[in-house]
């Protein structure tokens, strides 16, 4: 799989909430809107039948200005991924109107994360909420809850911005010695566009 950039991603715990759009900062040059899709896939972990991850924000931060928050589809509170499905497909995160203007990075918060061993889940691979498959399972802990990605890009007015990420399962979760899991995001910016 093409690659063009491999970040690997740790920050300090996040206290973002989803909802609402950050305020607009005064030096800010433009208020005009234009659309930005942010668009998952995966490479997986191959242990499991289904790895959820729960996201509860995905921001952007505006050069001169602060992060500035993308609603998710449906303008859900929550979008939660099943990273095996998206092996061979990938679905939207987020997307909706942000400020034109340059943007200097992405931040996800990851909610939540768990791992199941025996079944995969139903539906489709993103959703407000994916019911838990039945059988063997365990919560992955995310050290950072956050995960950013240094990947500048433009969001203009004359045609919408799709950025494709692809989580590496198979390098993010890892098993710990007491026989949990850990998960420490390895995300590549696969195409700005």
């Amino acid at each position: 799989m093409a690659r063009t950039s491999s970040i690997i991603l740790s920050v300090a715990l996040a206290a973002a909430a989803c909802g609402s759009n950050a305020s607009t900062s005064p030096t800010s040059p433009s208020t005009a809107s234009a659309t930005l899709n942010i668009v998952l896939k995966d490479s997986p972990f191959t242990d499991a039948k289904a790895l959820l991850v729960t996201f509860s924000t995905v921001s952007a931060h505006l050069t001169g200005g602060d992060f500035r928050t993308l609603p998710f589809v449906s303008n859900a509170s929550r979008r939660t991924c099943d990273l095996k499905k998206l092996q061979s497909a990938q679905d939207v995160l987020g997307t909706g109107p942000l400020q034109t203007g340059h943007y200097t990075e992405i931040r996800l918060v990851v909610a939540s994360a768990a791992i199941y061993f025996d079944n995969a889940s139903t539906g489709s691979p993103c959703a407000s909420t994916i019911a838990a498959p039945s059988g063997r399972s365990a919560t992955v802990d995310v050290p950072s809850g956050e995960l950013r990605l240094n990947r500048e890009f433009d969001v203009t007015s004359t045609a919408a911005t799709t950025i494709l990420l692809d989580f590496d399962g198979d390098q993010s979760v890892k098993q710990t010695g007491n026989a949990g899991y850990t998960m420490t995001p390895v995300i590549t910016v696969v195409s700005v566009q």
